[in-house]
C-alpha cells in the first residue's frame, strides 16, 4: 500500500525518515537498478549487468548484490560506509511527482523516531532533505540517459545472457538465469564507424566498466561462502555439548 504526498513544510514539519541501509526497509535485494552515471562508483564493488523488467520486459542496468532472492551481501558494508549504495535505494521512500518531490507516507522508513527530520523548526529544508532533492536531480535524467544507452546496445546486438554457474563451498549451485552482459565477441566485430560513434558518445567507457565489473563475480562468490560459513558455525554453536 502506498500513500503518496508532495513534500511541504506545513504538513511534514515534524516528519522523520530513516534513510539508513536496512533489510527491514527493503534494501535486501539481489539485483538493483542503476544509472550509467553511477558506473564509476559501482565497478569497484559489484558486477554491473542487465536484466529484463518483470512488467515491461525492457532491459535495464543494475548491479548484482547476491545470489538468492532477497539477498544483499553488502548491507553491513553500507552501514559502515565501506561501499557505494545505489541511488535507487538511497532515494527511498521518496519519489518524483511531476516536478515535485513526494514521499510514500506508508513506507516503513517514514515516521521512525530515530530518523532524520525533513525540516528545521523554522520550516527550512534540512541537509538530509536537500541531499534527497539533489539525488533526484541526478537520478531522473540519469534514468533517461541509461535507457538510451541500453537501446543502443540492443541495436548493435551487444547484449548476451551471462554464462554464470557457481558452486559454493556447501555444495549448492546457482546460475545467472535472467542476467545479461556485454557480448565481447560482437563488440570486437563492430565496424570502425560504430566504434567511433560509441567512443564519442561516451559509451565505450561505460561498456569497459561493465566488462571490468565481471571481476567482482568471484568476490561476490567469496562473500556468499563467508555467509554460508557463518551460518554453519552458528548452527554448530547451538548444538548441545557432546554433539558434533
Amino acid at each position: 500500500m502506498t500513500r503518496i504526498a508532495t513534500i511541504n513544510n506545513g504538513a511534514h514539519r515534524s516528519l522523520r525518515v530513516d534513510g539508513r541501509a536496512s533489510a527491514a526497509y527493503g534494501d535486501s535485494q539481489r539485483f538493483v537498478q542503476v544509472i550509467t552515471g553511477e558506473f564509476a562508483h559501482l565497478v569497484v564493488h559489484y558486477p554491473i549487468l542487465l536484466s529484463k523488467d518483470a512488467v515491461t520486459g525492457q532491459f535495464l542496468c543494475g548491479v548484482m548484490l547476491g545470489y538468492d532472492r532477497d539477498e544483499n551481501l553488502f548491507l553491513e558494508d553500507w552501514r559502515q560506509g565501506l561501499a557505494y549504495r545505489p541511488l535507487m535505494l538511497q532515494r527511498a521512500p521518496f519519489c518524483a511527482h511531476g516536478k515535485e518531490l513526494a514521499i510514500d507516507l506508508d513506507h516503513p522508513r517514514v515516521g521512525v523516531e530515530a530518523g532524520e527530520p525533513l525540516f528545521t523548526d523554522n520550516g527550512h529544508p534540512t541537509q538530509y532533505l536537500e541531499s534527497i532533492r539533489q539525488t533526484f536531480r541526478y537520478l531522473q535524467p540519469g534514468l533517461r540517459a541509461t535507457k538510451v544507452f541500453v537501446t543502443r546496445l540492443l541495436e548493435l546486438k551487444l547484449i548476451e545472457p551471462i554464462d554464470l554457474e557457481v558452486e559454493f563451498d556447501d555444495g549448492s549451485r546457482r546460475d545467472g538465469v535472467g542476467l545479461y552482459t556485454i557480448d565481447q565477441g560482437a563488440l570486437g566485430a563492430l565496424s570502425d564507424s560504430a566504434v567511433v560513434e560509441l567512443h564519442r558518445r561516451g559509451y565505450l567507457r561505460l561498456i569497459d566498466f561493465m566488462i571490468a565489473s565481471l571481476k567482482q563475480l568471484p568476490l561476490l562468490t567469496s562473500r556468499k561462502n563467508e555467509r554460508l560459513l557463518r551460518g554453519t558455525e552458528t548452527l554448530a554453536g547451538l548444538q548441545p555439548a557432546g554433539h558434533g
